[in-house]
């Protein structure tokens, strides 16, 4: 069944302070396909790690800013790191990361081999907006095998205004959890509705279904991060009619011209991405 990880329960966020904190690993998950953690750090500050020889990280800026390996990063900033990659961050303000380790990463993608010691800064507020077809969302992919090189990780932001639901589906072939950056919404899991906030975790396995909707009268936006381990897998929706397609809006993050282009495409049809 899902892992549902309230912030609220484990103690509110700190803006700032030295380390990282695993939120949910294998011992929370009973499953290895990825550890989630928050680092955060004090201005001038810097954090010291490195990737497994077959591990791979990926991780976005909260809030915040300051430099991986002397590249700046941002709160529009994701960042993947390769096997056996050393990362070294500072912190120019008060830095808060969401960090995903995903061990053993060439379980999901051999080719990982060709890219040790790889890092990838990304800019996603320069990628395209999608609008979905039949409902109010709004989707940027953050993780895909064009912007990170690898099919072992995949993830979005999705953006619900309020007053918007999606349909019932679950998915094959990964696992997947959402965090939730902004906002407030509920996440049904096989009929059962659950209250999302801000700092929230929900992990899912193969299978779950779920869905996600916002109150009518919400004062903002709900929204989160989605990502899937391995980032390649099947979407299966309850409604077949009601299928996710994305539409390009021509605009980023910024509204303005997108650092490339995303055609019309449906759920699960990545190529190119």
């Amino acid at each position: 069944m899902p892992v549902l990880y309230k912030a609220a329960e484990r103690g509110a966020a700190s803006p700032a302070g030295p380390g990282r904190k695993v939120l949910l690993d294998a011992t929370a998950l009973n499953s290895d396909f990825c550890e989630i953690s928050r680092v955060t750090l004090d201005p001038g500050q810097s954090h010291l790690d490195r990737t497994g020889p077959d591990d791979i990280v990926w991780f976005q800026v909260l809030r915040g800013s300051g430099n991986v390996a002397g590249r700046a990063i941002d709160a529009s900033s994701v960042v993947l790191a390769g096997p056996d990659c050393p990362l070294t961050i500072a912190a120019d303000s008060a830095l808060e990361l969401l960090w995903t380790r995903v061990p053993r990463a060439l379980r999901f993608d051999a080719s990982l081999d060709d890219h040790a010691g790889a890092l990838r800064v990304i800019d996603w507020s320069r990628e395209p907006v999608l609008q979905s077809e039949h409902d109010a969302r709004t989707r940027i992919y953050v993780a895909t095998p064009v912007l990170v090189g690898t099919e072992a990780i995949k993830a979005e932001i999705i953006s619900y205004p309020p007053g918007t639901s999606a349909p019932e589906h679950h998915h094959e072939g990964a696992e997947h959890f959402q965090y939730v950056l902004s906002g407030s919404g509920t996440a049904v899991l096989d009929g059962t509705p659950q209250r999302m906030e801000a700092g929230d975790i929900l992990y899912n396995y193969p299978n779950e279904r779920h869905w996600f909707f916002t109150d009518p009268d919400a004062s903002e936006n709900f929204v989160f991060v989605e990502v899937f381990v391995p980032g390649r897998y099947r979407t299966v929706w309850v409604e077949e009619a009601k299928t996710c397609a994305w539409l390009p809006t021509g605009r980023d993050a910024k509204g303005e011209k997108p650092a490339r282009e995303i055609a019309y495409h449906r759920s699960g049809e990545d190529e190119g991405l």
